[in-house]
């Protein structure tokens, strides 16, 4: 998960509700791209047991036969 703040976040394009954050239509395509990439490592970091982008399987996300 990122450190400091994004540049996107600055943006007038920005819109930072609760559960929904987005862009909003004619955002520059640099504003666009760092967003997304930003979006995609909250989502690579949130994963069950990640650790360091290693992820663990534990019994219980393992299928039951």
């Amino acid at each position: 998960m990122p450190l400091k703040q994004p540049e996107f976040m600055k943006s007038p394009f920005f819109v930072d509700e609760p559960c929904n954050w987005h862009l909003k239509p004619g955002a520059p395509e640099e504003i666009k791209e760092e967003f997304r990439l930003y979006m995609q490592a909250l989502k690579d970091s949130n994963e069950p047991a990640n650790i360091t982008r290693n992820h663990i399987e534990y019994p219980y996300l393992q299928d039951e036969d």
